[in-house]
This record gives C-alpha cells, structure tokens and sequence, in this order.
C-alpha cells in the first residue's frame, strides 16, 4: 500500500480547457483561495511551464514543498525542493521520502501533460467548474467512469467540486 495520497486540483471551464498561453483563461478569487487552503502544508507537483506561469512573488509556492517535472532542467530552481525528468520519476521519489515530507498528500497542479501521466494515481480530484467556455489550449483529462462526484457547491460562476475514485485503491506507485 502507498505511503502517499495523491490527489488532483484543477479549475478546467465545460470544455476541459485550463489554460491558454500558458495562462488561466479567468479569474476567480474565490478558486485561487481555495487552491492555497487545500495545498499549503503539502507537496505539489507541476510542470516546468506551470511553474513558470506563477507569478513571480508565488515562485516557489510558499508553504508548500514545490517538486518540478523537466525534461531539460536538472537542478533545483528558485528553492523548489527538486526537479525530476518525469511525472513517475517524482512520484517515486516522493514515495521513498515519504517519512520526511511535509505530509502524505501530494497536490498535482497542472499542467496538462502531469494531469495526464498521473491520472492513474489519484484518489480524489478538487475541480473548479468554470461556467461557459474559453479559449484554450491546454486541456485537463475527462474523469471518466472511475471518479464519482462526491460534493459539489454552486456559485454564479463556477462550482467546486469534489470526485474521489470509485474503485479501492487508485493505482500503486
């Protein structure tokens, strides 16, 4: 069994879209606090552009310890705790250290390739359902039939909500 939860946290609109030009598409306060509350005190793992895209004054993300998936880079950037070649790679890394992180629970933050190649291992995915559509080029990955909607909170403009993974266990690491 797995020392560490992983889980998923995304704003995605009703197309799937989360970003565009390396951007988020919108703004919502409201989702941006809620992403700081569920992640400080955790590890989150992203891709390079993603880490990128924060704001320079949220680089690293405080409080949190920052692991980054690079192809090209290898060192640590800007007091991130590591740079790893590959979603799995850092996965299993985490998995070795779990005794000495943060927590047990391990954030995937985007972008849209680290959703995809770490899918199998969520127990649970925190989405921000943005109403309408917006033009994007980066897409978060249909849940499908292995996630259940377990809350959802409705306001003018988005929802959040919450799937967890309807089978026993999300794949091991």
């Amino acid at each position: 069994m797995s020392a560490l939860t992983v889980k998923a946290i995304v704003a995605a609109d009703e197309g799937w879209a989360i970003g565009n030009l390396n951007k988020l598409p919108w703004h919502l306060p409201d989702d941006l606090k809620r992403f700081s509350a569920l992640t400080k005190g955790h590890t989150v793992l992203m891709g390079r552009a993603t880490f990128d895209s924060l704001p320079s004054k949220f680089r690293p993300l405080p409080g949190r310890l920052n692991v980054i998936v690079s192809r090209t880079l290898s060192a640590p950037i800007d007091g991130s705790y590591a740079v790893r070649r590959s979603p799995e790679e850092a996965l299993s890394r985490l998995e070795a250290e779990a005794d000495s992180l943060p927590s047990k629970v391990v954030w995937v933050i985007g972008g849209e390739q680290i959703y995809r190649a770490t899918k199998a291992y969520w127990s649970e995915v925190y989405l921000t359902r943005v109403k309408g559509r917006h033009q994007g080029d980066a897409f978060f990955p249909e849940l499908g039939e292995e996630f259940a909607l377990a809350e959802s909170e409705d306001f003018p403009t988005h929802s959040f909500q919450r799937f967890i993974r309807h089978c026993s266990q999300p794949l091991g690491l």
